[in-house]
């Protein structure tokens, strides 16, 4: 398969209605399979030789609260892998949409090793939880911290502030003491510079 046109079909038969939509937009595909099929489908396109998509570079979690200006009709959460194939030079996105209340997806650990970060990554900052992942734990934020930082409804100054307190001896956690600031837009008048009039 030398074209994306042959590249597309080939993996319209391979997955029938195990690809929910594929899209392509600036170049880049991009396929979205049901939960569900998200391990099976990985499997088979790092196995199958005309896929032969042998690394994954990056997996992310996605929040689409609030994403643009429309209202959003899809669920919340989605999980997306960006696999590379060396030997047809081709990159590839999937996604796979989480369940909102219970974000919860199949581990990749046992279909590419370079995964197993990532997905510790996704459940520190997004609470996926990732099925099958022998070690997922926390890897960015503290033990005691509690929520998602990356999720949009988490407040930007946070829940709790850490410090260290000498009288103690020790590390303790406080209430957020931040004062919240309005920002207020700068004003360019056209009048010019300094206030006068040219």
């Amino acid at each position: 398969m030398t074209t994306q046109e042959a590249f597309l079909d080939y993996a319209r038969k391979t997955f029938g209605d195990a690809l929910a939509s594929v899209t392509v937009e600036h170049g880049e595909v991009t396929f979205v399979v049901p939960r569900e099929r998200w391990l099976a489908t990985c499997q088979t396109l790092r196995d199958e030789p005309a896929f032969h998509f042998e690394q994954l570079i990056d997996l992310c979690g996605v929040d689409y609260l609030t994403y643009g200006e429309r209202e959003r009709r899809e669920p919340r959460f989605a999980v997306v892998a960006h696999l590379l194939s060396l030997a047809h030079n081709r990159r590839l996105r999937v996604r796979a949409f989480l369940d909102d209340e219970q974000p919860a997806i199949a581990s990749l650990t046992g279909v590419w090793n370079s995964v197993d970060w990532y997905e510790r990554e996704a459940f520190d900052l997004f609470g996926f939880i990732f099925e099958g992942h022998k070690d997922l734990r926390r890897l960015l934020t503290d033990y005691g911290f509690v929520g998602h930082p990356f999720r949009k409804d988490f407040p930007i100054s946070g829940r709790v502030e850490v410090r260290y307190d000498p009288d103690k001896r020790r590390v303790v956690y406080e209430p957020v003491s931040i004062e919240p600031r309005v920002l207020v837009p700068r004003v360019i008048r056209e009048e010019g510079y300094g206030g006068r009039d040219s």
